[in-house]
């Protein structure tokens, strides 16, 4: 615990990352930037403190295991990915260009990430045939899942909401990112979801709910939960999507979309600014 990061370098860490993104994504001229931006503090808390991941023993195999299940929006993962050490800077700077490893969602092409997961909807299941295998190798590593609210809809997911119950697998962290819209609405208007709780409860999951905009929360959530109860766990991170810029905060168009010149300058200035009052601080 002594040479974890602190919790007012993550939160400083995050705004970086998330300047990153938005500079990746106007580059591009591509990205689910809205839900990238909601998913950022979870992802920054899973790489930069909570796993058991070093970029320079990738393959050990004692490692922690994450799958971005809402891999639409793989960007945010991306960004993180060359915080922790995995993606150079000059790799990063080829998404959205032609032949580029870096595509629209995730893939074993990119160091760092251990699963093919597509757009959203399959990474529970594959995380419950990671969380499976270690039980039956003995092995202690955790399998992280990040989902998005709008993906619930997913009939996989609830086969594998069974089967990670069924199969006791306590190593298993599946999370929601409850920012409450997806594409076209908000997700009660498409498909009614709450209540989440009772839902994952009856299908015998172990089940906390969070602040998601508040690194310090997630990580500590994360950091508290309960290994060896027998049951699965799910974090319901209750977050905003666009999340730290403000003209797209809970404004469903940057579901996705590319900001102007101007809405650029106005980001980058927004999350700068923080920076420099974050590191006053530290």
């Amino acid at each position: 615990m002594d040479n974890k990061i602190t919790f007012p370098e993550l939160r400083l860490r995050s705004e970086e990352i998330r300047k990153r993104l938005i500079e990746i994504v106007y580059k591009a001229k591509a990205g689910h930037i809205g839900g990238d931006l909601s998913s950022l503090n979870t992802l920054t808390a899973l790489y930069l403190r909570v796993m058991n991941i070093d970029p320079q023993d990738a393959k050990n195999p004692d490692r922690d295991r994450f799958i971005m299940s809402k891999g639409h929006c793989v960007e945010a993962l991306y960004c993180v990915l060359e915080a922790k050490g995995f993606v150079t800077k000059e790799l990063l700077d080829t998404y959205g260009d032609y032949l580029s490893p870096l595509a629209g969602h995730p893939t074993i092409e990119v160091p760092g990430i251990e699963f093919n997961s597509g757009a959203l909807g399959h990474g529970l299941s594959i995380g419950v045939g990671c969380a499976i295998a270690a039980k039956m190798d003995k092995k202690s590593y955790r399998t992280f899942v990040l989902m998005g609210d709008g993906e619930q809809g997913e009939g996989s997911i609830y086969e594998a909401a069974m089967a990670g119950s069924n199969y006791r697998l306590d190593n298993l962290v599946a999370m929601i990112d409850r920012n409450g819209l997806q594409i076209s609405d908000t997700t009660e208007n498409v498909m009614k979801l709450d209540s989440i709780n009772q839902r994952w409860t009856a299908f015998g999951w172990d089940v906390i709910e969070v602040d998601g905009d508040d690194i310090e929360a997630v990580t500590t959530a994360l950091e508290n939960i309960d290994y060896n109860n027998g049951k699965p766990h799910l974090v319901v991170l209750h977050t905003t999507k666009g999340f730290h810029v403000s003209y797209m905060e809970n404004v469903l168009k940057w579901h996705h979309g590319v900001p102007s010149q101007e809405e650029y300058d106005t980001a980058i200035k927004e999350i700068s600014q923080r920076i420099e009052e974050l590191k006053a601080k530290i």
